[in-house]
Order: structure tokens, then sequence, then C-alpha cells
């Protein structure tokens, strides 16, 4: 609804009076309303003094509490948008309420800061990536996971008007935003609220009954917020609203991630003289709009001082100029203030994880860094806005491992694609699982165990039983066999204690002296690693 008022035609110097007030006295000094400067010495400029007081045309949304800002409690986790007033979880998969006095959000999906409006908005995914989500996170690919807010409108849209839907979108970094569709949907009953209970794969709310679609609108872009705009003339009178995601199924190979602020619904005619942007706010190229109309002056101002010259339906030039931008029009029986567009230069928090070999540095905004610790700095983005940067350096310490190893004289030992038959000690360099060197040293030895070749019963008490012999490494022999030349087993003992004489081969076979001869033998023996290692070989029975 536009808002009119009427002026006494007369203005001096650029100062106004609402109608029927009385006009300055002479002998006072007058405000002047478009010179950024205190003519009246009351220590108020231009819009700030009440004497410019000039009526703001501001849409009244019909969502209650728009920017989040109103709440019952502070976001201390994920899934609380309950603390927000007036707002409903629409969906079972849940939005998070992101607000400066609590919870700010996932450390991996930062939000863009500053929010657009106030302190708080929400973050919403389309689509969950199975084992992804830490602790009671999907097991599987969810492409139906499709989170939404809602809320029950102030007044109803009614059937045949045209409403616009302005709201600010925003996006995490660009692998976790891809381009997508935001959707706006509507209801004829606040029942409705919430859908889906109970399934997670319910997705959007026109999957089930009382919800039309109103509008769409294709996003893309990555930490930063962007203004949007649907325009929507419902059918039907329609007392709530959802807004998130399409219906589609996205086959995601990430947790997706948007956040939502400021979501102001109105009849088209209250947007007329909104201040809108164009270009980027850290460039050259941003600018601040209002539409041009022939029958109207213009006047700028930031934080209610008025921009001296600034009298176009566009502002430019201001892109490293924070503030409260608003413009006053008149028109020939009107005076109208717009509502301020708050403009903050954007800036970008990036977490950033290094891990370094001993001896090896790494650049950082062109410093070469050598020890742990952490480090921040402000760099500039590709387009032109700060980015604090958080670097958190690990140096990993030069690996040594000591490696103890025996094998048989027989044998080679392999380290890596090296190979070693003697005893000794060895260094050796490898790399890591992280890519940095590490020594291995390598102790060598042969496994102490003696198993003789010849067996001699003939009590003299010099090879009168044949027995494995071995140091502490051998912990048991677990089979010993002995064959004769045909293949007949002659003597076969389990469990054997090594250097138990008792315990070994006679000689004998059923009782009998066995005929002298070569006999094969074969041991199964567990070692102190605790492996049971297969040997082999040959001893001759003498008299």
């Amino acid at each position: 609804m536009k808002i009119l008022i009427s002026f006494l035609p007369y203005f001096l110097s650029g100062a106004f009076w609402v109608k029927n007030s009385a006009p300055p006295s002479p002998l006072l000094p007058i405000e002047i309303c478009d010179n950024g400067i205190d003519d009246d010495e009351d220590g108020l400029i231009d819009l700030n003094d009440p004497d410019c007081d000039c009526p703001v045309a501001l849409p009244q949304s019909l969502i209650p509490n728009p920017s989040f800002e109103e709440r019952t409690c502070c976001p201390q986790d994920r899934s609380q948008l309950f603390c927000a007033t007036n707002w409903i979880q629409a969906s079972e998969p849940t939005t998070d309420y992101l607000h400066t006095c609590g919870w700010m959000g996932w450390p991996d999906l930062p939000p863009p800061l500053p929010f657009p409006d106030g302190n708080g908005c929400v973050g919403f995914r389309n689509g969950r990536v199975g084992n992804s989500s830490g602790p009671g996170g999907p097991s599987v690919n969810n492409p139906n996971w499709k989170e939404y807010a809602g809320a029950c409108l102030l007044n109803p849209l009614k059937a045949g008007t045209a409403y616009r839907f302005e709201f600010w979108v925003g996006f995490t970094k660009a692998f976790n935003s891809p381009p997508t569709t935001i959707v706006f949907y509507g209801s004829p009953d606040c029942g409705n609220l919430p859908f889906g209970i109970n399934n997670n794969e319910f997705g959007c709310p026109t999957n089930g009954p009382g919800w039309v679609e109103l509008g769409a609108v294709p996003i893309s872009g990555a930490l930063q917020w962007k203004l949007m705009e649907i325009n929507v003339t419902p059918l039907q009178d329609l007392y709530a609203i959802a807004i998130g995601p399409n219906c589609n199924e996205e086959a995601q190979v990430t947790n997706t991630y948007y956040f939502f602020d400021n979501l102001v619904l109105a009849d088209v005619q209250q947007f007329e003289f909104k201040i809108s942007a164009t270009g980027n706010p850290c460039g050259s190229d941003f600018a601040l709009n209002l539409p041009d109309r022939d029958t109207l002056q213009y006047q700028w101002y930031r934080n209610g001082v008025a921009l001296v010259g600034e009298t176009g339906p566009s502002l430019q030039g201001i892109a490293d100029e924070e503030g409260e931008y608003q413009v006053r029009v008149l028109g020939p029986n009107s005076c109208r203030v717009t509502p301020a567009y708050k403009l903050k230069i954007p800036f970008f928090t990036t977490f950033l994880d290094t891990l370094i070999c001993f001896g090896d540095a790494v650049f950082f905004d062109k410093t070469l860094l050598d020890k742990e610790g952490e480090y921040v700095d402000t760099l500039q983005s590709y387009f032109g806005c700060d980015s604090i940067v958080h670097l958190r350096l690990q140096v990993t310490q030069e690996e040594a491992d000591t490696v103890y190893a025996k094998i048989f004289a027989n044998e080679t030992y392999r380290l890596g694609n090296r190979g070693y038959k003697n005893p000794g000690e060895y260094d050796a360099v490898f790399a890591s699982q992280n890519g940095c060197d590490s020594l291995v040293h390598l102790v060598l030895d042969f496994y102490d165990i003696y198993i003789p070749n010849a067996l001699s019963p003939n009590g003299d008490g010099v090879n009168d039983v044949f027995t494995i012999f071995a140091g502490p490494d051998i912990k048991e022999v677990f089979n010993l066999e002995i064959y004769d030349r045909w293949g007949a087993r002659v003597f076969e003992r389990n469990s054997l204690t090594p250097n138990d004489a008792q315990m070994g081969w006679d000689g004998t076979h059923l009782g009998k002296p066995a005929s002298l001869g070569v006999y094969v033998w074969q041991a199964t023996i567990i070692f102190d690693d605790g492996k049971k290692r297969e040997l082999t070989g040959s001893v001759t029975l003498l008299r």
C-alpha cells in the first residue's frame, strides 16, 4: 500500500514540513534535510532529525517473524527451529536454526557472514549422503531427505491477488551448495503443517494432499547471500506456506546445504519503492537502485545523512562504504522514505588443516611456515571481499621404527623392496602413509635352532637321540614325524619340548633297532612370535 502525505507548497533549501504543522519561526535555525549539515544545531542531521520526518514505505510481511529474530530459546545444536517464534518444522527431516546467541551451524558448512537481516537464519539440506553425517546419520543415501520450514500466515493470501515473495538465500562452499531450485508452497489449511510425519523419505509437501506449488526460482552461488523473488497469484485463499527444495530426487555425492533469511511476503504494490542491488558488494560495479520515475525527486542517505549530489534513481561507487542506505522520494503531493538497505561488506571464514613433513614448509599469504601452530590471516577473495583464513598447521616428526626379525640361514628377509640374508643392523627409509619419510631400523638375526643330521644310538652319550635343540625363540615342537626311504613312518610325537632328549627318536621302530640308512623328518614348530613353521630335513642312522 502506498503511503501519501500532502505537503504545503513551500520548500526552503530542501527543508520540508508535514501539512498542518506550524511553519518554523524565522528566528530559529532551520534543518535543511538534504545537505548533510546539522543546520539547527540540535545534534541531529537530516533524516535523523524529527524535523525531517517522512513515512517509511515498508512492505509488511504476511509471514510472522520473517527474519527469525524473535525466539523463545537460543539454539544450542542442529534441528532447533522450535526456538524461532511462530516457525514450524514443516518436514520430518529437520531444518537448522542458526543464531549469533548460540549455535552457528556445522563447522564444515559455514554460513556467509553477516546475515542479511539481524542475527538469525535457517539452514536446510536437499538430499543426504549416507555415512557422512556422524553418529546417528543415515547408512545409505536418501535423495528424498528434503528439509522445509513452514509458517501459518498472519493474514491469508487472497485468491486472484498478486503477491511477491522476496527472500535471501545463502550458500556455503560451492561443493556443498550446487545449483538447485527453491520452491514456494502454499496450503489452504494451517493444519497441514507439518507434513510427512515419521517419514524421512516423504520428500516435498505436494507428495501428500493439501499443498500446491506457488512458484520456484533457480539458485546458484558460493559463500554469499543473494536476494531472490517469486511472484504469485493464488487460485484459492491460502493460510500456510512452506519453503525449501524442489521435488526432484537429487543424486548427490556430498551433503548439500543452503540458508534462508528475511522472508517477506506481501502485496506487490508494497515493494514498489524498495532498494535493490546490482553487482558484487565488493566490486566497482556495485550499485543500489530504485525505479526511475520522471515525476519524482530522489535524495540518497547513508545512516540518515544526505549524500549531497546523489539525486538520481541509482547510487554507485559505495562498495567499501558500509551502512544503512535510504532514499527520500518526493512527489507532487507526497513524501516517502524507502526501507533501509543494510550494506555490510561480506567476509568469509575458511578453516584449513594442513599436514607437512618434518623439514618441509608451506606458504601462507607469502609467508613460509615450518613450525606447528595456528595461524590467521585476512586475504582477498577472487570477487574482492575479505576472506579470513584460519590455518592449523601440523608438522610430522621424523618417524623411526625398530623392527626385530629372525630368519633361517637359507632364507631372505624382505623389507619393502629390499632383501636381507645376513644377521646385522640395517637402516632403511620409506614413505609413510602421509607421504613423509619414515626411517626403519632393522635388527636381523638367525633363529637359535640346531637339528642334527646324524643319529648313533650306541650309548656313548653323543647323538644317542634325535630331537630338536633350540634357544628361547622356539616355544614348542608341535609335531615331529620321521619316515624311512620307502615312506613308512617310523616315529611320530606331538607337543615336544625342545632340548628334551627323552622325547626324541632313539633309532628304534616297533621296539626293535631300525635299519641303518637315511631317514626323512618333518616338523611343525611354534616360534616365539606365535606363528607355526614347517621344517623338513634328513638324518642318517648310524651304529
